[in-house]
């Protein structure tokens, strides 16, 4: 089903929001403003239902990621997708290792694509960080981030271009990271 077909549903906003909240790469990103410019909720109650929905998967990926790895690797597709995400995830987690707690925190807060309550959690299973250290520094990510997606939010089309040239901003600083790093790799091998 797909986001309009979601919206269409007939389900509660409400339950709409929580379920939005709680999707990876989505997360509360997607689920404030659908919350607050969709389905015009008062943003308080967006706010909770997105923090609820997206700290939803947190604690269970914290807890039983282990076991499901270790019962799904088995599988070759699945090793063979566990070893992306786990690259992907140490790549994206070097502020975490740097600053542990805080690190996290922070990563969580930056509402970016792949920086919110999954990745965290998976970075912080990867780190072997404790659980309420790390489910602790999620929370506190995930309020900052819900707090600048809501301003955000109900700035309207401006709140929209912000969040657009933020993004672009991004995008360029990560692709000018990428060649510059190669630059780099390509120097030392050659020297």
């Amino acid at each position: 089903m797909d986001l309009r077909g979601l919206l269409d549903s007939g389900l509660a906003h409400e339950l709409i929001v929580l379920i939005v909240a709680v999707l990876p790469i989505a997360e509360l990103r997607g689920s404030l403003p659908i919350a607050i410019n969709v389905f015009n909720m008062p943003w308080p109650q967006a706010v909770l239902l997105t923090v609820v929905g997206n700290m939803f998967p947190v604690p269970i990926i914290l807890l039983f990621f282990e076991f499901v790895y270790r019962t799904l690797k088995r599988f070759r597709l699945m090793d063979r997708f566990f070893n992306w995400l786990f690259s992907y995830t140490r790549r994206k987690s070097g502020v975490i290792e740097k600053y542990h707690a805080v690190g996290l925190l922070f990563f969580v807060a930056v509402p970016l694509p792949f920086t919110g309550a999954w990745t965290g959690s998976l970075a912080a299973f990867l780190l072997g960080m404790r659980f309420w250290v790390a489910f602790l520094a999620i929370l506190g990510g995930v309020i900052i981030a819900a707090a600048v997606v809501t301003t955000l939010a109900l700035l309207g089309w401006v709140g929209a271009a912000i969040a657009g040239v933020g993004l672009g901003v991004a995008a360029v600083v990560t692709i000018f990271g990428v060649f510059r790093g190669r630059r780099t790799v390509v120097t030392k091998s050659v020297m």
